[in-house]
């Protein structure tokens, strides 16, 4: 996985991050804010690598695909997720929910790319929702959903660093 990759898992860190300070903590206003400032500094670190000389990491054809199908498959787990806890009337659930899939997402990526630490993540994530759907009620979801926040922001940063020594190294 390269920065590009990096620039998305950080997006969607800082989604969880803000959706957890509102769901769960009751934030609002220019608090919900910060974690889009995470998200634009590994976005800004991203550009750099991006703008680099040199190739840097390129998956391959059978992993493109597979995280083609599997990010799809992502989308309509979160949304028949979502509509389950919603529907449920429970939305202290919707983060646990939202980890699992995220978690789920990564483990076919993992296999057919063979890269370890995407099951390290996938695992992470999969652990914080277990977590999260079993632990009383305002602290399951707000776990569930820092720890996912956290994950996806330092696989991010281990993606842009792994991509800025790929690239110094063929230059």
């Amino acid at each position: 996985m390269g920065v590009w990759g990096a620039i998305i898992m950080s997006f969607f860190g800082a989604v969880f991050a803000a959706m957890t300070l509102y769901w769960q903590r009751h934030v609002t206003g220019l608090a919900l804010a910060f974690p889009f400032i995470v998200f634009a500094a590994i976005g800004l670190s991203a550009a750099y690598v991006i703008r680099m000389p040199g190739i840097g990491i390129l998956p391959s054809t059978r992993t493109e695909r597979a995280i083609m199908w599997s990010s799809i498959a992502e989308g309509v787990g979160l949304f028949v997720s979502s509509n389950i806890v919603i529907n449920l009337h429970r939305p202290d659930l919707l983060m646990p929910a939202m980890a699992l899939v995220v978690g789920l997402h990564f483990l076919p990526i993992a296999f057919v790319a063979a890269f370890r630490p995407f099951y390290v993540l996938g695992t992470v994530l999969i652990l914080a929702a277990i977590f999260g759907f079993i632990a009383p009620t305002p602290m399951g979801g707000g776990v569930a959903g820092i720890i996912a926040a956290l994950g996806l922001w330092i696989a991010a940063t281990m993606a842009v660093r792994r991509d800025w020594h790929a690239k110094r190294a063929g230059a």
